[in-house]
């Protein structure tokens, strides 16, 4: 919904030009993408007519001294379902050297929640902007923190667990509507697909043997839709997952079992501590050099590393509160300094990572997760200074170089 009375000038762009240069070897970047900008019926059953998660973003202001808030989109604030604000993100994405948009994906209560901007807005204009996507099924309850008040119970709207006929239905729902899309991206030709917490699936499924057969009959069910084989990501997290059927199991012991093909992550705070209230963004970047050595040595299957843009979810929290990190998220320690040039300088350790392990592919915390302060897209602060490290680290994937491609590489055609 975008709000013309305050929306801000748009600002420059910075020529896509020969200086940027051209991927020196192929490595997809790809930005999660968070879809909550826009008009959905379950949230406006839960927080009233008209109501995006924009309206924590306006309302947000600084809850300490030197707290950066409030974060304001230079862009304004839009309705990012819109085709037309949608293809303006993509140009962006593409000119600066993003590759993919990992959309976080939900099922709840037998059906997609959030699917909008994907499916109406960037599907049908991907191959037009050089564009690949994919999906993180972000399996999580879903908690009404938006905002939290202070001292009151979470309550889950919805449960991020699916039993066996709901697995199906929501796997059928991937293999059918989105497998088969020309941009949705590929890792050796097979469809990638990421999920957020395994401990959340074999809760619903029952175990881990029952886990395991899910995914085996995913995979069957791929192969009869015409995709031999898919690709399966878990997004990592530093917790032990204990499965219902007794064995306490860590996560590394749940990749191999259950046949994931690579282990990524979501953001920094999921394995580093931040130690202070305003923990500077250098020393989260010296934990996650280190991790990512210690991730990959720890899996054995591919780790594609992640580069965090920032953190603060502040803004999902009752502003006329006072902010208590002690109390958990959404009041949580939050990183400082988050500068473009911070964030080159995270980009230069990563692209060493990657010449050094071939991974195929970095992920990126976020394009758009505003209320938690991570997002590359423009501000009034830095405008495009995020996005501008990206290209001149990486430069750009030679299927396109320039916007409005209409031939997708050999990676992306099923």
């Amino acid at each position: 919904m975008t709000d013309r009375t305050t929306r801000i000038p748009r600002l420059p762009e910075a020529p896509a030009d020969e200086a940027a240069g051209i991927r020196e070897r192929d490595v997809t970047v790809a930005a999660y993408y968070f879809p909550n900008y826009h008009l959905d019926p379950r949230n406006e059953q839960w927080h009233g007519e008209g109501w995006t998660e924009w309206e924590l973003l306006k309302q947000a202001g600084p809850r300490f001294e030197g707290h950066q808030q409030p974060r304001v989109p230079a862009h304004g604030y839009e309705d990012e379902a819109d085709p037309a604000v949608m293809g303006e993100k993509m140009t962006l994405a593409a000119t600066h050297g993003v590759d993919a948009f990992l959309f976080d994906w939900y099922w709840y209560s037998g059906r997609p929640y959030l699917e909008r901007p994907l499916e109406e807005a960037f599907m049908p204009g991907a191959l037009a902007h050089g564009m690949k996507f994919a999906l993180m099924w972000a399996n999580h309850d879903w908690t009404n923190i938006h905002p939290w008040k202070s001292a009151t119970p979470a309550t889950n709207l919805e449960l991020g667990t699916v039993d066996a006929a709901q697995f199906e239905a929501a796997t059928d729902y991937i293999i059918e509507r989105y497998f088969s899309h020309p941009a949705y991206l590929r890792l050796g030709g097979r469809p990638y697909l990421s999920i957020y917490s395994v401990a959340t699936l074999i809760d619903g499924l029952g175990g881990v043997d029952q886990t395991k057969a899910a995914l085996d009959g995913l995979r069957v069910r791929a192969a009869r839709a015409g995709h031999p084989d898919i690709h399966l990501n878990l997004v990592c997290r530093e917790k032990t997952a204990l499965p219902q059927d007794g064995i306490a199991m860590n996560e590394e012991a749940l990749v191999d079992r259950l046949g994931f093909d690579s282990v990524t992550s979501y953001v920094w705070v999921h394995h580093y501590a931040m130690p202070n209230l305003q923990t500077p963004y250098r020393e989260m970047l010296d934990q996650a050099e280190e991790g990512w050595d210690t991730l990959a040595g720890r899996y054995h299957v591919p780790f594609f590393p992640n580069v965090t843009v920032g953190w603060d979810p502040s803004p999902r929290t009752v502003q006329s509160d006072r902010y208590n990190p002690d109390l958990g998220y959404p009041h949580t320690n939050v990183i400082s300094d988050a500068t473009p040039e911070q964030f080159g300088r995270a980009l230069e350790k990563v692209r060493s990572f990657v010449r050094k392990t071939e991974a195929p592919l970095i992920t990126i915390n976020a394009w758009n997760e505003w209320t938690e302060g991570s997002y590359l897209e423009p501000d009034t602060v830095h405008g495009t200074g995020h996005l501008e490290q990206i290209r001149r680290v990486f430069g750009l994937a030679s299927s396109k170089a320039r916007p409005n491609v209409h031939t997708m590489s050999a990676e992306v055609n099923p």
